[in-house]
């Protein structure tokens, strides 16, 4: 039987100057420098034999998924909560410039259990949508290739899940950068390997910043 592959990109760059933790709050657009990574994303998916379309609702999500859609103007894309952003009661903040923020008291009450983590979503329920959703992706192209554009915790959630590996982890170590897209194959019915490729990597910064929620 013929691998299906399930193809699950990190949306690009948003337009977040003062680095809120923007979670699922509306209104954050991609940057110029989001729409020129959505643009790679598209070109890198151009010709590949895609048949399926899902993306999580926010704005960043559905336009990174747009250039992508435009090589496959034959497919509906499925928009499925379930690839959302995790949930964060920290959402609406900026931490300052080396996260010192993060250290007030009113932060620091929802920092005593990293294993959940205590500041959001569950890890494993995060892990459990997240899967679902592409489980039901690979199960709409039997046989063939789907495209999903979603979140960066999400995705490496699925990702640690399915290697096999802990979900907890140094979020600053998680190897999703922005427009990546991890692959997961699927043999009858199951993931049997991960692949993870960085098509928009000549537009990342030459030098790594420091970890900060809102990139």
């Amino acid at each position: 039987m013929q691998p299906t592959i399930v193809h699950v990109c990190r949306h690009g760059q948003v337009e977040n100057p003062e680095h809120i933790l923007y979670g699922r709050a509306d209104g954050y657009h991609l940057s110029a420098l989001g729409r020129q990574m959505a643009d790679k994303l598209g070109e890198f998916f151009d010709g590949k034999p895609i048949s399926h379309l899902r993306c999580s609702p926010l704005e960043r999500a559905r336009e990174t998924m747009a250039p992508i859609a435009a090589d496959f103007p034959g497919l509906d894309v499925v928009i499925d909560r379930r690839l959302i952003e995790a949930a964060n009661v920290l959402e609406g903040q900026s931490f300052g410039r080396f996260n010192q923020r993060l250290l007030l008291p009113k932060n620091l009450r929802h920092l005593w259990n990293p294993l959940r983590p205590s500041w959001g979503e569950p890890y494993m329920a995060v892990r459990d949508r997240m899967l679902a959703a592409i489980s039901d992706a690979a199960a709409a192209v039997p046989g063939g290739q789907a495209v999903i554009v979603a979140h960066q915790l999400p995705i490496y959630m699925a990702r640690l899940a399915s290697e096999g590996r802990p979900l907890v982890h140094n979020p600053a170590a998680r190897e999703c950068r922005l427009a990546s897209v991890t692959s997961f194959t699927f043999v009858e019915g199951r993931v049997v390997r991960v692949d993870y490729t960085e098509p928009a990597a000549e537009l990342y910064p030459a030098k790594k910043k420091i970890f900060r929620p809102g990139m």
